[in-house]
């Protein structure tokens, strides 16, 4: 991801909402370097905060709904949470909840597209988003896998007003030229069961390895370290609760 600052449009926070919190503290603590801080407001809901030194970088949170499946979700950063919720309704998706004020930090909306994957809008108060990108332990890509593209490009483009650079494989998304996320079809390697969904990819100084911390902490490989094509080596992994991410080696100059 070349966007180093949240900027309206981009994607400007991740977290995720687990079965197991201590137990995904200690996995992500271990994996990425991460120290953990628990909201202690009763009205926070046990929300956690992971950073790096003294930047922010993600989220843990229990599973407000016991009903919802462990799973990461990717923040997009705009001016006008209710503007935008009205925007992505005219343009196909759905609401599932708010807007709603978050204490001082900002104003936020769960929604879905038009195929079902889930992201959210943060409005930025005294809270804007993560402090840091594209380091170690940073949230560095956003992959959105989606059964019908053209869709899901119409739609995004849309709501935020991303450019797409153009690719029969891999089309990648951006924010003013800057790209940060790519668009995956959803082909007969993903079972019918598997909801289209947003991955966020969190930038590691060695892919194998972090596969290789991950599995002695109970956790699994899904997609082996591999290298892309005129791109970096990545890797897709589970936690012990379910919840799926990447990881990447930033590419350098």
């Amino acid at each position: 991801m070349k966007l180093d600052a949240p900027v309206p449009g981009g994607p400007c926070w991740t977290e995720l909402g687990t079965s197991d919190l201590e137990a995904a503290k200690r996995f992500y603590e271990g994996l990425f370097g991460w120290r953990t801080e628990t909201d202690s407001r009763e009205e926070a809901g046990g929300y956690t905060m992971a950073y790096l030194g003294e930047a922010a970088v993600a989220a843990l949170t229990p599973l407000y709904q016991p009903e919802r499946p462990v799973a990461w979700s990717v923040s997009f950063a705009v001016s006008d949470a209710d503007v935008s919720a009205r925007l992505l309704g005219e343009a196909g998706g759905r609401v599932l909840l708010g807007p709603m004020d978050v204490f001082d930090l900002g104003r936020f909306v769960v929604a879905a597209d038009p195929g079902g994957a889930v992201f959210q809008l943060w409005q930025g108060r005294s809270f804007p988003g993560a402090g840091v990108f594209n380091a170690p332990g940073a949230l560095g890509w956003a992959e959105l896998l989606t059964r019908d593209t053209t869709r899901a490009e119409s739609f995004y483009t849309t709501v935020f007003g991303w450019t797409v650079r153009p690719s029969d494989r891999y089309p990648q998304l951006g924010v003013g030229g800057e790209d940060f996320g790519g668009m995956l079809a959803m082909d007969d390697r993903f079972p019918p069961e598997v909801p289209p969904h947003w991955l966020p990819y969190f930038a590691v100084s060695d892919v194998a390895d972090s596969a290789s911390v991950a599995a002695s902490s109970g956790g699994a490989t899904l997609m082996a370290p591999m290298t892309v094509p005129e791109g970096p080596r990545i890797a897709v992994l589970r936690d012990p609760q379910g919840g799926v991410f990447g990881v990447y080696e930033p590419l350098t100059d």
